[in-house]
């Protein structure tokens, strides 16, 4: 197919249950490749191209935007963590 593709993936990566160690990922994509990211460990976006770099500038200057990407970790990641953990025990 003929034309341009984004898209925008995020993840939560962990590996133990007390979800200590957990890391929020944020990736923004344009035709297969990723030009900015939100790490929860570095704790702003990077971007990976020039188009990402000018966007990551402009957005790490925005205190809303990063909050909310901060906030991700707490709301989405570990909130869902926490539901799969119960399940899976629940079962054992």
């Amino acid at each position: 197919a003929n034309g341009y593709y984004y898209s925008r993936w995020n993840k939560c990566i962990y590996s133990s249950h007390d979800l200590s160690d957990m890391v929020y990922i944020d990736n923004y994509i344009f035709n297969k490749d990723v030009y900015i990211q939100f790490n929860s460990t570095v704790g702003e976006y990077v971007g990976y191209t020039e188009h990402g770099v000018f966007n990551a500038k402009n957005w790490n200057n925005n205190p809303g935007q990063l909050q909310g990407e901060r906030a991700e970790l707490e709301r989405y990641c570990k909130h869902n963590a926490e539901i799969y953990q119960s399940a899976i025990a629940d079962k054992s």
